[in-house]
């Protein structure tokens, strides 16, 4: 037979009696109303009454939900304004950073000769390569050329090169573009040749 577990000792406080005096009665006069000594006439008055009453809740209740919905409005306007300076902030420092990529990319363009050269072009290759992850989780992202069809949304087209009414594709590259969150920050400048059929 199992034992049974000691319960805590429960203590019964009985609440102290309500004087009747502290519930103040409700009556015509608390509430301002000066109601007739007629029955029939003291219900159409308390009726029309809370009809009033009820007519000022509504206006009240719709003013609330009136002011409810512009406070939800005005939430979500600052949220896209909070995250449109967040953008702007990110373009601006993106596209700050596009001249150093740049420049390590005409580095890392450079033949070398030498050992260390290649060493030296290594650690160029691996700082770019870190700095273009850091900024791809940003958004950043280049845009495809070689090859491709040419796309005067994507491509600046600086040389032409080649004859033919074929479709342009993009033989060259000179700088390149990059897109930030979908949006181009900066078109590629490219050579395009009619595609020969």
């Amino acid at each position: 037979m199992s034992k049974q577990p000691d319960l805590p000792e429960i203590t019964i406080v009985e609440a102290e009696p309500v004087e009747e005096e502290a519930i103040e009665a409700v009556t015509a006069e608390s509430l301002g109303l000066d109601l007739s000594d007629d029955p029939e006439e003291a219900i159409d008055q308390l009726v029309a009454a809370l009809a009033a009453s009820r007519k000022e809740a509504d206006s009240y209740l719709d003013d609330l939900r009136r002011v409810a919905a512009d406070f939800d409005n005005y939430r979500k306007r600052a949220q896209r304004e909070m995250g449109g300076l967040v953008d702007r902030a990110s373009e601006r420092v993106v596209s700050a950073l596009l001249p150093v990529i740049d420049s390590l990319d005409a580095a890392l363009a450079v033949e070398t000769t030498t050992e260390t050269e290649e060493k030296l072009k290594s650690g160029v290759r691996s700082t770019r390569d870190q700095l273009l992850d850091v900024l791809a989780k940003e958004g950043l992202e280049p845009i495809e050329t070689f090859d491709m069809p040419f796309d005067p949304s994507l491509h600046e087209a600086v040389t032409t090169s080649g004859e033919g009414n074929g479709e342009l594709v993009i033989t060259d590259e000179f700088r390149r573009g990059y897109r930030l969150k979908g949006r181009v920050l900066r078109a590629s400048m490219v050579g395009v040749t009619p595609r020969k059929e």
